[in-house]
């Protein structure tokens, strides 16, 4: 099911190309995947600094997409959170998501939001998505 993105002329084109304005989809059928953390399956912190974490944090949406037969494609919304945010952080983190989705970066809806903390005081990042899925 492919999805449209659209980038209007109206609107600013998408900072550093790392999302799209507008994700247009027809699915009949959608995934809400809770935030992502650093967890493994066995529930161990994996990473202490930002780009690690982001590296587990984005395997863990990986796996929860293939659970309902997606893949990052799939994603049209996408938000980050990521503590103490600085713009150095940004190409780091995103490239832990480009190495967890095998260099496809999907361009999504999405919102990167700086976050005094998260639900425990070690998670350093954490992500959630929807995804269109097949009718």
């Amino acid at each position: 099911m492919p999805l449209e993105r659209v980038n209007p002329d109206t609107l600013c084109p998408p900072v550093l190309n790392l999302y799209s304005q507008v994700v247009v989809s027809s699915a009949a059928r959608w995934a809400f995947i809770s935030g992502q953390v650093a967890l493994d399956a066995q529930g161990h912190l994996i990473g202490a600094d930002h780009a690690s974490q982001a590296l587990q944090a984005f395997r863990n949406l990986r796996l929860a997409l293939r659970a309902v037969g997606a893949d990052p494609q799939n994603i049209t919304k996408m938000t980050l959170y990521v503590v103490d945010h600085r713009p150095e952080l940004i190409e780091p983190i995103f490239a832990a998501g480009r190495v967890a989705f095998d260099g496809e970066w999907p361009l999504t809806a999405s919102v990167f939001i700086g976050v005094h903390r998260l639900g425990l005081p070690e998670w350093l990042i954490e992500i959630d998505a929807v995804a269109a899925l097949d009718h």
